[in-house]
């Protein structure tokens, strides 16, 4: 399948944050190393374009994000060797089976988690003993139909439990407390300082931020948490084993 080409794509941006991201050997590294290097990026709502009645466009800003297009793009980053592999595996962590239409696009970030494990882009970091199963009917996203789903999240009293468990470049998901989401938003760990640290698309702050993780979490009512860890590429794709 030919690769479509994003719109809205600086290639000169994209290949300088790529280039600086090559020396880091491992994809969590890169993903340290590249998050830092879009903060005070600013944020943007609805940067995607398309919706049940008007055609989905790929795009791809390095310049401006939401907390979704802020994790995507860093993890594509982090897995890609030069600017076609990018686009590549934008695409594919984006939508279902990497075919740009709407309907298809990861609109639930639980949907999305379980389609990126499948591609073995992340993996939910072992939450044994600590985790709670919710299950909800989504219905947030005006155009589709409702849809049952069912995923494990630890809830604020455990998180002292899962701390230990985090690692760099995890993906976090802050699971919602609303009937018909799943998700409210999303970010990406870092250790720093000795402390846990969250850098994410933040609305109120309008751009790209790092925090204390403890911080955002005693100031945003949530369900719980999800982890995800990204793996490395398989050998042949992306960047190559690490």
């Amino acid at each position: 399948m030919t690769t479509p080409s994003p719109c809205r794509l600086d290639l000169r941006r994209l290949r300088s944050l790529l280039a600086r991201a090559k020396p880091h050997r491992t994809v969590a590294a890169r993903v340290e190393a590249l998050s830092a290097l879009l903060l005070g990026s600013p944020y943007a709502a609805h940067g995607l374009v398309g919706s049940a009645e008007t055609p989905e466009a790929f795009v791809a800003p390095l310049d401006r994000f939401d907390c979704v297009t802020y994790v995507e793009t860093v993890l594509a980053l982090a897995r890609a060797a030069d600017a076609p592999a990018f686009a590549d595996e934008l695409r594919q962590i984006r939508y279902d089976g990497g075919v740009v239409e709407w309907v298809g696009r990861n609109h639930y970030m639980t949907e999305w988690a379980r389609r990126n494990s499948k591609r073995r882009v992340t993996w939910p970091v072992a939450a044994e003993g600590l985790g709670v199963k919710k299950e909800k009917l989504l219905d947030a996203v005006p155009g589709l139909p409702p849809r049952k789903t069912s995923f494990w999240c630890v809830p604020k009293s455990k998180l002292k439990g899962l701390a230990s468990r985090l690692r760099n470049g995890d993906v976090l998901l802050f699971a919602s407390t609303k009937a018909g989401l799943d998700v409210f938003h999303c970010g990406l760990l870092v250790q720093a300082e000795g402390k846990l640290k969250l850098r994410h698309a933040s609305r109120s702050a309008g751009r790209v931020v790092e925090e204390e993780l403890a911080a955002f979490l005693r100031a945003n009512r949530m369900a719980g948490l999800v982890a995800l860890r990204p793996l490395e590429v398989a050998e042949g794709a992306g960047q190559g084993a690490a």
